[in-house]
């Protein structure tokens, strides 16, 4: 009954369209995080990301949940055809950097593809304009791990070299967001799209 529960509420964060989101146009906030590549903690840093080309920064509510699970396994999935558009991809949830080194190493999930990062108290979430809800206790993940954090809405957003945003995704489905995702760095970069017959 709780993971239905759970299932409610994150499906009710997630369906919000993300109207307080920053807008395109808007200057993206710098970032420093801990996060984690293939089960290993690093310092993220969004500037230095920004150095490569631009950059998808995807918010998410949870680890180990099921819209978030799916989410991750979609990017990971798709992560050559965001590498072949220019673009690098980050997650970030309030999860902390024990649950998302388990998280980003996982092959079902992210597959070592790309990193995820803690935002553990949700300081990069509201710099974002981004909502934060608290979902109180006995709330267990996919692997019966309880909960403890958080959690922003699924909201991604297409962040340029010069640190704008060039794209606010959101108010969709796991699947459809990360699509959505792909077809904005693509018209913005005019690289990897398919080819028109």
């Amino acid at each position: 009954m709780k993971r239905l529960l759970l299932a409610a509420l994150c499906g009710a964060i997630l369906a919000l369209p993300a109207q307080a989101a920053l807008k395109a146009g808007d200057t993206a906030p710098e970032f420093k995080a801990q996060a984690s590549m293939a089960g290993k903690a690093f310092s993220y840093s969004l500037k230095d990301a920004l150095k490569k080309g631009p950059v998808v920064v995807y918010f998410y509510p949870s680890a180990f949940t099921d819209g978030c699970n799916i989410q991750a396994h979609a990017f990971a999935v798709s992560h050559d055809k965001f590498v072949a558009a220019g673009a690098t991809v980050v997650g970030v949830s309030l999860d902390s950097i024990t649950r998302l080194n388990t998280f980003s190493a996982d092959p079902d999930f992210c597959a070592s593809k790309f990193p995820v990062a803690s935002d553990a108290g949700g300081a990069i979430a509201l710099s974002y304009d981004l909502k934060v809800q608290d979902i109180g206790s006995g709330h267990k993940d996919t692997r019966g791990v309880e909960i403890d954090h958080a959690m922003a809405e699924r909201t991604t957003f297409i962040v340029t070299q010069d640190g704008k945003v060039a794209a606010t995704v959101g108010g969709m489905s796991p699947e459809a967001n990360v699509g959505k995702a792909l077809e904005a760095i693509q018209q913005l970069t005019g690289k990897g799209a398919p080819k028109k017959s």
